[in-house]
């Protein structure tokens, strides 16, 4: 079962328990709301993207794992180069995550690659309880 903490406006935010069907209902809860917004354009990226942090907390982590989007305009948010999507996806695990260079026949660690490659900024902060990992997508055409 998935927590809807905000959905007010320009963000939305969910907790979900960290057990294995997590990674799919993620996947679909950011879906929706990228398509109420009418942010088809960077849905595929987006989901994908969030499937493996979500996968990487369910992997390390115990405890609920948040999924936060927030839509940015520019106007508001000065470091922005131009609108974007920022989506976040925290854990109680304080540990934050290591990009590693993946062998060719590994099953795994090619997820925060696919962020750094993928996204126009990303990066990982401490919280009280946890780690943020978080990943910003420029929004073509707005």
């Amino acid at each position: 079962m998935i927590g809807v903490i905000d959905t007010d406006g320009e963000c939305a935010e969910w907790a979900f328990p960290a057990e294995p069907g997590a990674v799919r209902t993620a996947r679909h809860a950011v879906r929706g709301t990228l398509h109420d917004w009418g942010l088809e354009a960077v849905g595929d990226v987006t989901v994908l993207l969030v499937s493996e942090l979500v996968t990487n907390s369910l992997r390390y982590a115990s405890g609920p794992i948040g999924v936060r989007l927030e839509r940015r305009n520019p106007a508001a948010d000065s470091l922005a180069a131009g609108p974007a999507l920022l989506v976040e996806v925290s854990d109680p695990l304080p540990d934050p995550p290591r990009e590693r260079v993946a062998n060719h026949d590994d099953e795994g660690g090619r997820g925060l690659h696919l962020v750094a490659v993928t996204s126009q900024r990303w990066g990982t902060r401490h919280g009280k309880s946890g780690k943020t990992v978080w990943f910003e997508l420029a929004l073509p055409g707005e």
